[in-house]
């Protein structure tokens, strides 16, 4: 593991790295992102309904295939609600 992807790990997807809250806190919901850009990012899906989850997520990166402005899309793994799977880039 690089020095880039042992900064990601166990942070909040969105967060900067000088966030005293970057962090899960108390009463979250999380499900990790693995594989991928973002691989080991916990994004927070407090509130989130069955729905939202089998849609999956689209989140900006500048780590992925498309540098700044590209995105990553992760979907649910079956059977598994707090996991959510690469399945590419995209612009």
């Amino acid at each position: 593991m690089d020095r880039d992807e042992e900064l990601l790990r166990g942070r909040v997807y969105g967060a900067d790295h000088d966030d005293p809250r970057r962090s899960p806190r108390p009463g979250r919901d999380y499900a990790e992102l693995v594989g991928g850009p973002l691989d080991g990012l916990l994004l927070d899906i407090t509130g989130w309904t069955a729905a939202d989850m089998d849609a999956g997520v689209v989140l900006e990166t500048e780590l992925g295939r498309f540098g700044g402005g590209g995105r990553a899309v992760y979907d649910p793994r079956p059977g598994d609600p707090t996991r959510l799977d690469w399945s590419g880039d995209a612009p």
